[in-house]
């Protein structure tokens, strides 16, 4: 991959929601990252940008907010829960560990630290890693392996530490 390459790819990005790219042709490797300062508020996932280069999504708690649609295919979580909710940022494919033949980022009951790495979405050939923002205990994953994942679906339930 020449200079003009990367520079094509690094304006693309910029101008798109992506929010990590890698590419690895041969023996060139290219990981590219966006950096965010901003916060979405009004009850949808946030980006918080915790350290330069990493971007992260934030853990909810399960609100009682209308939504305009309801979330397909996944229970709410009841009131009662202290668990926070891991959310999908983006429309993509869900993917449990970074390949076939690797076992998953995380099960039921495993115990997880701020900044661990949950799974990758995949969206148009770009990985995303999702990482956790809050450390505790994987009580449920609500998505199966490859299965497509739509914007804010429920992907983990974590009773926090």
């Amino acid at each position: 991959m020449d200079l003009k390459q990367i520079k094509s790819l690094l304006n693309l990005i910029s101008e798109s929601d992506v929010n990590e790219v890698y590419i690895e042709e041969g023996d060139f490797k290219i990981k590219i990252k966006k950096q965010s300062d901003t916060i979405q508020q009004m009850g949808q996932p946030q980006y918080v940008s915790q350290a330069p280069q990493t971007v992260e999504i934030a853990a909810q708690k399960p609100a009682s907010s209308p939504s305009s649609a309801p979330a397909p295919e996944t229970p709410a979580p009841t009131p009662k829960s202290s668990a926070d909710v891991i959310k999908s940022p983006i429309v993509g494919t869900f993917y449990d560990s970074p390949s076939p033949e690797d076992k998953a980022f995380v099960s039921v009951g495993d115990t997880i630290a701020k900044g661990d790495t949950l799974c990758i979405i995949e969206a148009m050939k770009i990985m995303n890693e999702i990482n956790a923002e809050v450390s505790g205990k994987i009580t449920k994953v609500l998505v199966s392996n490859s299965q497509p994942v739509e914007y804010d679906q429920p992907l983990f339930e974590i009773e926090p530490a």
